[in-house]
C-alpha cells in the first residue's frame, strides 16, 4: 500500500495548488452543499457536513464562504441542486478505478468521464463491477517521526481500528462514523496530522513494477482528478517507493 498512499500525499501537494486557481474551492463548495442538501446544516447533528466543513476550513476556504454553501444547501440561499453519482472502471494494466463525482447533468459528466477513459487506454464498468474491491473507511495520514505507542493510545481510546507504517507517514483507520471522534481526539491530544478525510480504501492491489506503467495509471487518473464534477478518484493500484519518487 506504500504507492498507494504516497499518491495521497502527492494530491494533498497538488491539492495546494489548485486552491491557488480555484479549482480545490469549488469542489469543496459542492461537498458542503451538498452535505447541508442531504442531512440538514447543523453540523452537531450531521456528521458529514460536519467532516465537510472542517474538510474545507483545512484548506483554507473561508469560512463565509463555508456557511454560503450551507445556506444555498438548505434552500436559504439560491443555488445549483448537485446529485452525488459514482463511475466505477478500469484505468491501463487492470488497475480498478471508483469515481465519486457531483454534478448537475448527469449525461455531461458520464460522457466525459468514459470519454477521458477511452482516450487514456482504460474502460467505464458497469456499476458494482469494482465497488466491492474497496472499503469506506475514515483515514487520518500522520507523520512517521510521532511516538507510536502514544498514537496506539489515542486510538484506542477513540476508534481508531489500524494503524500501519507506510514508510514515511502513519495511517490511521476507522469506521467512518468515528471518524470525528479520532480527530477531536488527536486534536485534544495536540497530535498533528496532514490529513483526515474519509476514503475507499482497495481490498485488494495491482502492482505497477516499472515506471511506464505507472506513469499511464497516474496520467489518467491525474486527469480524471483534474475535471470540475470530479470530486474524488480511488484505486487499487500498489507502486514501489522508488518508482513513485522517480515521477514525482
Amino acid at each position: 500500500m506504500s504507492g498507494h498512499s504516497k499518491w495521497a500525499t502527492i494530491k494533498h501537494k497538488k491539492g495546494a495548488a489548485d486552491a491557488k486557481r480555484g479549482k480545490l474551492f469549488a469542489k469543496l463548495i459542492k461537498q458542503v452543499e451538498v452535505a447541508a442538501r442531504t442531512g440538514g446544516g447543523d453540523p452537531d447533528a450531521n456528521p458529514t457536513l460536519r467532516t465537510m466543513f472542517q474538510k474545507a476550513r483545512d484548506n483554507s476556504v473561508p469560512l463565509d464562504t463555508i456557511e454560503r454553501a450551507v445556506k444555498r444547501g438548505t434552500g436559504e440561499l439560491e443555488g445549483v441542486n448537485y446529485e452525488p453519482i459514482t463511475y466505477e472502471g478500469y484505468a491501463p494494466h487492470g488497475v480498478s478505478l471508483y469515481i465519486e463525482a457531483l454534478t448537475d447533468n448527469r449525461n455531461r459528466t458520464g460522457a466525459d468521464i468514459r470519454s477521458l477513459l477511452s482516450k487514456n487506454g482504460g474502460d467505464l464498468a458497469k456499476p458494482g463491477a469494482v465497488a466491492w474491491q474497496f472499503e469506506r473507511k475514515g483515514v487520518v495520514i500522520l507523520d512517521r517521526s510521532l511516538d507510536e505507542d502514544e498514537l496506539m493510545m489515542v486510538a484506542m481510546d477513540h476508534g481508531a481500528e489500524d494503524l500501519v507504517d507506510e514508510g514515511d507517514t502513519w495511517r490511521m483507520t476507522c469506521e467512518p462514523t468515528d471518524l470525528n471522534g479520532l480527530r477531536d481526539g488527536l486534536e485534544a491530544a495536540e497530535i498533528a496530522f496532514s490529513s483526515c478525510d474519509l476514503s475507499m480504501l482497495p481490498t485488494q492491489t495491482v502492482a505497477l513494477d516499472d515506471s511506464g506503467s505507472a506513469k499511464s495509471v497516474l496520467n489518467l487518473i491525474d486527469q480524471l482528478d483534474d475535471h470540475d464534477d470530479v470530486q474524488d478518484v480511488f484505486s487499487n493500484f500498489d507502486i514501489p517507493d522508488d518508482i513513485m519518487q522517480s515521477l514525482e
